[in-house]
This record gives structure tokens, C-alpha cells and sequence, in this order.
């Protein structure tokens, strides 16, 4: 989907294709013929724009056959589906039944993320549409915290791969003429876990090629203010290549019992929710939303937030609700100025399935239904803001 915004630049909006599981290129054109077509069609759209997820074998498998990608590129034009941004964080397993911490690896001291986030950049350089000439990815925020932090030389072997990075998008655009940008994405646990732990790193590698996404769940479990941090960025000169689009569940009086309970409907095997408060001492915090809800590992007097990324348009049922507040306020920062901020948008809600039993779609029928409810959501709110809507 596609916006004029005021100054008349272009704005996009997708969907992250990650909420369904492909590890393979075939995986990825069933996802095209099963998901992403049918919610265009719900939507009345004939464009509807994905943000594309490619597990390494998918990835590698474009990259050693030219003909594989130009047949891709021809699905994406005849299904009315357009790319322009990749969700580069998940390597592999994405579908797995237990991700958790192996969303993380692997991580920017390892040789492998380098090489994967170099094809990823290729691939999208040839996806591109015939009249878009820049492209975005986002990737892990460096690297889970342990082992990294405090280490001197992790730190300076990532530092030194976003620099090859650098340069490999600089040679790429002088080749193709499409720039291709890299969004680290602050998460919570990691070692950039907010926009403030992004700005020392992307200033020391200093290239305008190597940014931030800026998750709005993510931000709001570390109770960022959007303003503050949008703000900090511009100061810094960080460029906000990409936003994803999310809401954290929020629990305002996390110290009831029923409050408790509904929290634990949500702890699930699958992925990591890590949970945040912030205390007059700071903000503290569990890897996972069990360590939370089953004990006294976090202050219970102040309001909890879980990175779990729950539907834009279906809050969950009180006694909690969702952080869409703050997805409005940082929306408004992005793009409600005199100048968009970034022209990358994409929902992210991956977590459909993983949602509690009596909330998650049963079928495909239900799945579309929910996709492209999430994204009129975020379509009117770009409406609202002053963005005009193309064909």
C-alpha cells in the first residue's frame, strides 16, 4: 500500500510476511498464493506491498539461480504484491515450536549474519519495483546481551561486519542503482535494547547506509517515549530506516490475581516475551513473561509490559489492554510532520498463532481477516494524519 504524504514524498505500508512460517522457496510462493494474495483481495487493493521474510535456504537458493529470482519477481507482479522492505532479524526456524533465544543467532560477531545480510540485500536490490530505487531491511540489534556485553572484541568484530556491510551497499547501489538500507531494531534482553543503546554503535560505524527500525512494540515494553526517543535519534543523526509497526500487551495493575492470570494465557513456549516495569530506580525486567506472572521477579506496584506482539486492531480483553497508544504517538512523530521521519512502514504481528487458544485464527479465512483488519487499522491512522491513500 502506497501514500502521498504532504511534501509529496511516498510512504509504504506492508505486512511482514514472518506470521507464516517458510523455510524454503516454495514455502514462501505457497505463502504469496495463500496469505498474502487473499488479504490484498480483502483489502480491495490492486497493490499491496509485503515485507518479505527469507530463512537462509530461501535466501540462498535465489542467490545461486538467477531464474528462481526472476520467476519471483514475476509471482510478486502477477499476485499485485510489491516489495520494498525485508524482515531480516529471523535467520532460520522462525517457524519452529520453540524459538526463544535463537531468534538471536546467529548474532553480528558471526560470520554467517554478515553473509546472509549481504544476500538479503542483493535479493531486494532485484525485487524492487520497476519504480522504487530504495530498499530496507532490518536485522537483530547486534546481539543478545550474554555473552556479548562488556566484551571489547565482540564489539569491535561487529562493528568492523557493519562496516564490510557498508560498503558492500555502497558498491550495490553503484551496480544497480538501488540503495539498499540496514535497520538495526532495538529489543529488549539484547544489546541494543533501545533506540538510546543504538546511537553510540551506528555513530561509531558512522555510514548513512546502517540505521535503526524502530519497532513500536519494542519501544513501548522498554516504556520509551516516543517523542524522547525520536528526538535523540534526529539530535545523533541516526536515520530511521524502517518502522514496524506493533503493540506490546500492557497490564496497568499487575500486583491482582486475575491480572496475573490473564498474563499467564499469554506465556507460551514458542517465543520469548520479555516483561518490563519501570520503577522510580529504573526499568526492570524478566527474559520471559512466565518468570513474571509466576513469582516476585518483578515489582508488581507499577504497570507491566510484555513484548508480545498483539493484533493492531484487537486489544486483548480487560484486565489487559495494548500498548496501541504508543503506536499512535510515534506514528504521528514518523510521519505527521512537515517531512516523513522514514517512508518504511510494515505491520508486525508474527504471534497470531501463538496467541491464547480462544483468540487465535483456526483458519486461513481467519488469518486474512485479521491481517487485513491490522492493516486498515494503520491505513486510517495514515489517512488521519494526512496522508492520502493511492491507487
Amino acid at each position: 500500500m502506497r501514500f502521498r504524504h504532504p511534501d509529496g514524498s511516498t510512504v509504504h505500508l506492508a505486512y511482514c510476511t514472518n506470521v507464516h512460517p517458510a523455510e524454503t522457496l516454495d514455502g514462501v510462493r505457497a505463502q504469496l498464493r495463500d496469505h498474502c494474495e487473499p488479504v490484498r483481495r480483502r483489502l480491495g487493493r490492486d497493490r499491496l506491498g509485503i515485507g518479505l521474510w527469507l530463512a537462509r535456504d530461501a535466501a540462498r537458493t535465489l542467490i545461486n539461480d538467477p531464474a528462481e529470482l526472476r520467476a519471483l519477481r514475476s509471482e510478486l507482479d502477477s499476485r499485485g504484491l510489491e516489495v520494498v522492505t525485508l524482515n531480516g532479524f529471523p535467520y532460520e526456524g522462525f517457524g519452529a515450536d520453540e524459538v526463544k533465544y535463537r531468534v538471536y543467532r546467529p548474532d553480528w560477531t558471526e560470520p554467517d549474519r554478515l553473509a546472509h545480510t549481504t544476500d538479503l540485500a542483493r535479493l531486494l536490490a532485484a525485487l524492487l519495483p520497476d519504480d522504487a530505487t530504495e530498499g530496507t531491511i532490518s536485522t537483530l540489534p547486534l546481539a543478545w546481551r550474554t555473552p556479548y556485553d562488556g566484551d571489547a572484541e565482540a564489539a569491535r568484530t561487529a562493528r568492523s561486519a557493519l562496516t564490510t556491510l557498508a560498503q558492500r551497499l555502497d558498491a550495490l547501489a553503484e551496480m544497480t542503482g538501488k540503495s539498499i538500507r540496514i535497520g538495526l531494531e532495538p529489543e529488549p534482553g539484547c544489546t541494543v535494547e533501545t533506540t538510546a543503546d543504538a546511537i553510540a554503535p551506528l555513530t561509531d560505524v558512522g555510514h548513512d547506509r546502517i540505521g535503526i527500525c524502530v519497532d513500536t512494540c519494542h519501544l513501548a515494553t522498554s516504556f520509551e517515549d516516543p517523542a524522547t526517543a525520536l528526538d535523540a535519534l534526529a539530535a545523533a543523526g541516526v536515520r530511521i530506516v524502517k518502522s514496524q509497526l506493533s503493540a506490546a500487551l500492557h497490564a496497568e495493575d499487575p500486583h491482582l490475581p486475575e491480572v496475573r492470570t490473564a498474563l499467564a494465557a499469554f506465556a507460551e513456549p514458542r517465543f520469548l516475551h520479555q516483561t518490563r516495569t519501570s520503577t522510580a530506580a529504573g526499568l526492570r525486567g524478566t527474559d520471559d513473561l512466565d518468570e513474571a506472572v509466576a513469582g516476585r521477579a518483578l515489582p508488581d506496584s507499577t504497570p507491566w509490559r510484555a513484548h508480545f506482539h498483539v493484533p493492531l486492531h484487537a486489544p486483548p480483553a480487560p484486565p489487559l489492554t495494548s500498548t496501541l497508544p504508543v503506536l499512535r504517538d510515534t506514528l504521528a512523530r514518523l510521519v505527521g510532520g512537515p517531512a516523513p521521519l522514514t517512508r518504511h512502514l510494515e505491520v508486525e504481528t508474527y504471534t497470531w498463532q501463538a496467541l491464547p487458544a480462544e483468540l487465535r485464527p483456526r483458519t486461513r479465512t481467519q488469518l486474512a481477516d485479521g491481517i487485513a483488519a491490522e492493516l486498515t487499522l494503520a491505513r486510517d491512522l495514515l489517512v488521519d494524519l494526512g496522508l492520502k491513500e493511492l491507487p
